[in-house]
């Protein structure tokens, strides 16, 4: 086989790994050189965040807890404010994406070092991607000063999130990994971890369906998100994540539920522009094809397969097509204004939960 001409440039990140590796928090703490940690938290998740600022004692400055989905730069301006009041100089944000998010929004703008406690699938906290909504648009960005500096993955911390909410996070990781295989500045190395990644995933989220505290299962399915969250760390995005972060920031759906129902449509969209990037996802799905494969693993772990269903609005559809196109990202298959209406079929096929074609 001949390898393609590629650049892959290595990320500086520690990730600490593995059952019970939360008490390695306050070494990872002084290996920061940081003193005073801010912990973020959704306000579900306040009980976790002040487990950890106890676990901190004197290092704790305070506990945030007002993540919220889509990261709204009001909280974001916010959380900036109290970091900057109590004197923090550095964050920890435990918990899913949105926290991930509010901890690089705080980053952007003060520099503070992050470190992350992932207890969902996100993997936002392998990437340098902040997303920011203002006035109903989410924007995205890269800046490596959001990547946070250190990942704690502790599977123990994972076994109480619900199996629906496991799913669908799960399935929102392998799209980071399946967009990877046909990014334009996809490589190699980045085609083993997402092949990898995604097979991980999909060998866990059964498991997980069928006993949820089932450790292993849940050591192989963060494992996946390690994987697949480093793939869209070091590459680009492509149609599904201009159309999730449309559908997400503009009419407020739910993140992962979104990416769940979005990506087979997405696939299906780019199969015949990206034949190998669909192969090696059907191998790691170990079904025939890709976009069927991603639905069916979806459909039979219980997870939503229209967008109907999750609190999107029929009379939404053709402005979400509106602004999807109009500043579309790279992808194998262009989708631009001239493909609006192809766009507003397939969504409307995701809405009505229909199989991708």
């Amino acid at each position: 086989m001949t390898v393609r001409d590629f650049i892959h440039t290595s990320q500086p990140q520690r990730v600490v790994f593995g059952a019970g590796s939360l008490q390695h928090l306050a070494r990872e703490i002084d290996a920061l050189g940081a003193r005073r940690a801010l912990v973020l938290s959704t306000p579900e998740q306040r009980a976790q965040a002040e487990r950890v600022a106890d676990m901190l004692g004197a290092k704790a400055a305070g506990v945030f807890d007002r993540a919220v989905m889509h990261v709204p730069i009001e909280t974001a301006r916010e959380a900036r404010e109290v970091a900057r009041r109590l004197g923090a100089d550095c964050a920890v944000a435990i918990g899913g994406g949105s926290t991930t998010g509010l901890g690089k929004a705080i980053a952007l703008d003060s520099g503070l070092p992050i470190l992350a406690i992932p207890t969902t699938y996100a993997g936002s906290e392998m990437t340098p991607i902040y997303g920011l909504t203002e006035g109903g648009l989410k924007k995205t960005g890269k800046d490596f000063r959001v990547l946070p500096r250190t990942v704690i993955y502790d599977p123990e911390l994972s076994r109480t999130l619900p199996v629906g909410l496991s799913v669908t996070s799960g399935i929102n990781a392998i799209a980071h990994a399946a967009e990877g295989l046909y990014a334009q500045d996809s490589n190699p190395v980045m085609d083993l971890m997402a092949q990898e990644g995604i097979a991980a995933l999909a060998r866990a989220l059964p498991a997980i369906r069928a006993r949820a505290d089932d450790i292993e299962a849940r050591g192989d399915a963060l494992y996946g998100a390690w994987l697949c969250g480093s793939v869209l760390g070091n590459v680009g995005m492509a149609l599904h994540h201009k159309l999730c972060h449309t559908l997400g920031g503009s009419f407020n759906l739910p993140h992962a539920e979104v990416h769940t129902i979005v990506l087979p449509h997405a696939l299906a969209f780019n199969a015949a522009a990206a034949p190998q990037a669909m192969a090696r996802i059907a191998r790691a799905l170990g079904t025939p094809a890709a976009p069927q494969g991603m639905q069916d693993l979806a459909r039979q772990n219980g997870a939503p397969v229209a967008l109907r269903d999750i609190g999107m609005e029929e009379a939404g559809l053709d402005s979400a097509a509106d602004i999807a196109v109009r500043n579309p990202y790279w992808n194998p298959r262009p989708f631009g204004p001239p493909e609006r209406d192809v766009i507003r079929a397939l969504l409307q096929r995701a809405w009505a939960g229909e199989p991708p074609g």
